[in-house]
């Protein structure tokens, strides 16, 4: 499937500045059972995606298929509430295409949520997972957002992905967690894209184990790499809401609905951590090392 040309992007994102007068500078995806934190935005503009030109429709349950324009301790931010996933049908240039109308809307730091799977023994459900690098399993085989011509005007043909989670936000938000007491629950991992829909089988879950993979999910690689391509600056972060199972003698095993449990016992602890990361972020891209 060939990129949409960069008009389409620009239509979309003329459409938005007209209709709000939020000029957001964070843009954060909420992944499933985490659209809270668009609840949280004062002064809300919000936009069902069915009414944005040129914008993809969600079909999960869990994903509510807003757009949110509103402040967040004194930042302009944007918010999707609900994203695009693989697995619905969807290429990969429609479940990216919001990143780069953000990109065009002005956004400098786009902040990633997901909830995964955890096949690290030290993560348990609940966890909160600071993503320090991912394993874009799609990615390898050739599902990529990026392929097809490339559009220069977003980024390079071969775009260097080393480094792509910000160093310094990370670092910020072990901080803030210790602030707010729960670095007990928190820590840092490589985070794997897998296909889906189904959940992962046995002898899956023991190869990404034997790959360093710690946590498992359906998404966010593709948004990353995209964001990555046109310059955003990248933090990430995956709600653990299950053991993936490992062992054939275990007779465990995960649903959607456990995973949307663990996103409303979280929700709170993970509204306050990313409030607190954007409050306190330099939002001036030129004041922070990107790596």
């Amino acid at each position: 499937v060939h990129n949409k040309c960069h008009d389409e992007y620009q239509k979309t994102a003329d459409w938005l500045m007209s209709q709000t007068k939020h000029r957001p500078q964070v843009a954060i995806i909420c992944g499933s059972g985490l659209g809270m934190l668009a609840d949280a935005l004062k002064c809300q503009d919000s936009f069902a995606y069915s009414d944005i030109p040129g914008f993809p429709q969600s079909t999960v349950q869990g994903h509510a298929g807003r757009l949110v324009f509103g402040e967040l301790k004194g930042k302009s931010c944007v918010c999707m509430q609900g994203r695009f996933h693989m697995y619905e049908g969807h290429s990969l240039c429609k479940t990216t295409f919001p990143v780069r109308v953000f990109k065009l809307l002005g956004v400098e730091t786009l902040i990633v949520t997901n909830a995964a799977g955890s096949l690290a023994d030290g993560l348990q459900p609940g966890d909160i997972m600071i993503i320090k690098d991912h394993v874009n399993f799609p990615g390898l085989v050739g599902l990529n957002p990026l392929c097809g011509p490339n559009d220069d005007k977003f980024g390079p043909r071969f775009p260097a992905m080393s480094g792509c989670y910000d160093k310094g936000l990370r670092r910020l938000a072990m901080e803030i967690g210790k602030q707010l007491g729960v670095a007990g629950v928190m820590q840092e991992g490589v985070y794997a894209m897998v296909g889906g829909p189904n959940f992962e089988t046995i002898a899956e879950a023991r190869l990404l184990h034997r790959l360093g993979v710690d946590a498992v999910g359906m998404s966010t690689a593709p948004e990353v790499v995209v964001a990555t391509h046109c310059g955003l600056r990248v933090f990430g972060l995956s709600l653990i809401t299950n053991k993936v199972v490992k062992a054939y003698e275990d007779s465990d095993s995960v649903n959607h609905e456990g995973v949307l449990e663990v996103g409303r016992l979280r929700s709170h602890t993970l509204q306050q951590l990313v409030t607190e990361l954007i409050s306190r972020m330099e939002i001036n891209n030129n004041n922070t090392s990107n790596n």
